[in-house]
């Protein structure tokens, strides 16, 4: 076993699952695999063929970390280093019985090393036409194939299994293996008539493979792949991954593609650091997988690449939910028209493959224009509706000054000048979620379901029923209170200007349903004894039923109720309302710049002095400018 131990360097090993840098005294370092750490912990010693994670306390020899990494038997392991030195290895005991003594993985893998040599031959025959067609049809040539290992599997029941067994597998293994599959007769194989991409680990062992339907006749789904296997599991493997880490370490760029022709098209347009899930979402394990590679350096970026459709978009806001577990920068590469990287590869060359990788868009700042996008910021509710679906994108960045910046950013794209109040709202959900994370759980604070100020530009549409509790610190939700008891207390002092008052002059959701309760039960001009009682019935539920009762009865914050303060509250709700109107036209004005249409440009700038003038006869004049 000494020799086995000696023929394999450590470190030789150990590169293959992750990125090793100079450590200083004949040391290297890197991040531990059997643990997340975000600096490195995990030394190595060439030397002494030993390594050791200060920061999880594993250690051992070359043996002791392929039989931990892996899940291998020490017979297992033993087996895989000799084959890597070129060792024969003596069994004891009645000699060498492949089936009987070596261990069940490395069965497993030979299985799966056979069958790809099997079907990369029959990708020669006649029969595989239509594969080589399928290839031609997307830009690959038999070179590809070969490089990328692509074969074919025949369309009868057994031709593989046959082959297998006389290679000396049992059936057994084949069913272990996912080759094979049970039939009426006994084993069959599992993948017939089709296009068969093989599926390897780090190391570069062939441990499932991926089958593509070729026939109109053949029943089963578009891709199959291996099914789950003691070698398989498609949570932890990337395809393309052994051809791709040397560049990914090297380059410290990962590219993460959707399809295996998309990993081959970016490889042969010089995009060497393509990878791809193998039939199912990109997750924690292939993060963890990247991150060992690319040693989680801030020179490092994950790129990844989505159809420019509506499927392709909502993949790809996904992918946010992992960003922040690399230190590397993450961006997106929408391709264009919809083509995937192999379609851009076979329509606009190979230039065009390299330019969309070069030319991606921070995360970030693709799920913030993608849901502002979906939104009509031109009008204050489509503002305010964006700004509360885009803040929390934002307040989930955890560096806080990256997190300022796309504050910032957030306000020019929702066109509010008040860049502050983004800021600070930012700020007042990334507060709430480290709360809730602190307390392990993930209820919502009752201050966490507040109502949001509304946006500089303009207040959210009332909703239907119940509204978010109320910010009673808020001085807008405060005067809006305020006039709503004076509405349901004394509507001969606020009337008839109350009655003009819109929905959206109420800021707050709440105060927004109460009021178009009061002009359901005809307004404050036709108050009379069953006032009360109608607008009560207006109310769309209990909850707004309740409040409204809570407004009647509340004292009014005055110490003389006259038509002097009921002016001051009609005054006040009603300037804020126009000032949040005059910031909303300045925003349009930023938005639409110097070249749009003179006479759109005029209508709003006049839109723009009107409001400011009416603005400044409200401060001037007070209730006699209503």
């Amino acid at each position: 076993m000494k020799a086995v131990r000696d023929a394999v360097p450590i470190d030789a090993v150990v590169s293959e699952y992750l990125q090793l840098r100079n450590a200083g005294g004949g040391n290297l370092k890197g991040l531990c695999p059997f643990h997340d750490e975000k600096s490195p912990s995990f030394h190595v010693s060439p030397a002494k063929g030993l390594y050791h994670c200060f920061g999880c306390q594993e250690g051992g020899d070359t043996v002791d970390f392929v039989m931990k990494i892996d899940h291998l038997s020490f017979t297992e392991t033993i087996e895989r280093l000799a084959a890597q030195a070129g060792i024969t290895l003596r069994y004891e005991e009645g000699g060498y019985t492949p089936g009987r003594q070596q261990g069940e993985r490395t069965r497993l893998v030979e299985a799966h090393k056979v069958a790809a040599q099997f079907y990369a031959e029959q990708l020669d025959g006649a029969e595989a036409e239509i594969g080589r067609a399928f290839l031609a049809g997307r830009g690959f040539d038999q070179a590809a194939a070969r490089h990328f290992g692509v074969g074919y599997s025949p369309a009868g029941w057994d031709h593989l299994t046959r082959f297998l067994r006389g290679r000396g597998f049992t059936d057994k293994e084949l069913i272990l293996s996912g080759l094979s599959q049970d039939g009426r007769r006994g084993p069959i194989d599992r993948f017939r008539g089709r296009l068969m991409w093989p599926i390897r680990d780090i190391t570069g062992d062939v441990v499932g493979f991926g089958a593509r339907k070729l026939r109109d006749d053949d029943n089963g789904p578009k891709y199959l792949n291996t099914p789950e296997t003691p070698i398989y599991r498609k949570s932890h493997v990337l395809y393309g991954i052994d051809l791709a880490k040397k560049d990914i370490a090297k380059g410290n760029r990962a590219v993460v593609v959707e399809g295996y022709t998309d990993v081959m098209a970016c490889h042969l347009a010089g995009v060497t650091t393509a990878i791809a899930t193998c039939g199912t979402a990109f997750a924690g394990e292939h993060v963890k997988i990247l991150r060992r590679l690319l040693m989680d350096n801030s020179r490092a970026k994950v790129i990844f690449t989505f159809d420019g459709d509506a499927a392709g978009q909502r993949a790809a806001l996904r992918a946010f939910e992992d960003d922040q577990k690399f230190a590397a920068h993450t961006n997106i590469a929408v391709t264009p028209g919809g083509m995937d990287p192999c379609e851009l590869r076979l329509d606009k060359g190979d230039d065009a493959v390299r330019q969309l990788i070069e030319e991606s868009t921070p995360l970030f700042e693709f799920a913030l224009r993608s849901v502002v996008a979906r939104h009509d910021v031109d009008a204050p509710e489509g503002q305010a509706a964006a700004l509360e679906e885009a803040a929390p994108i934002v307040a989930g960045i955890k560096d806080s000054s990256i997190r300022h910046q796309y504050a910032v950013r957030l306000a020019g794209l929702l066109g509010i000048l008040d860049t502050q109040f983004v800021v600070l709202r930012v700020g007042q959900l990334a507060r709430w979620a480290r709360e809730r994370e602190a307390r392990g759980d993930g209820r919502s604070r009752p201050a966490a379901r507040a109502a949001a100020p509304a946006p500089a530009a303009g207040p959210a549409a009332p909703p239907a029923s119940r509204g978010p509790a109320l910010n009673l610190r808020s001085p807008a939700h405060r005067t809006e209170r305020e006039l709503l008891k004076l509405a349901l207390q004394r509507p001969d002092l606020v009337a008839p200007a109350f009655d003009a008052y819109g929905e959206d002059e109420f800021t707050a959701p709440p105060y927004a349903v109460v009021r178009r309760a009061i002009e359901t039960a005809g307004g404050v001009a036709l108050a009379d004894g069953d006032y009360l009682t109608r607008v009560r019935d207006a109310a769309p539920d209990d909850t707004v039923r309740s409040m409204i009762t809570e407004l009647a009865v509340e004292s009014i914050h005055a110490k003389t109720v006259d038509e002097i303060y009921a002016g001051q509250q009609l005054v006040q709700v009603r300037l804020r309302a126009v000032e949040r109107r005059v910031r909303e036209v300045q925003g349009s004005l930023v938005r639409l710049g110097a070249q749009s249409a003179p006479d759109h440009l005029a209508a709003v700038q006049n839109e723009l002095w009107v409001l400011q003038q009416y603005g400044k006869a409200l401060q001037e004049r007070g209730a006699a400018a209503l």
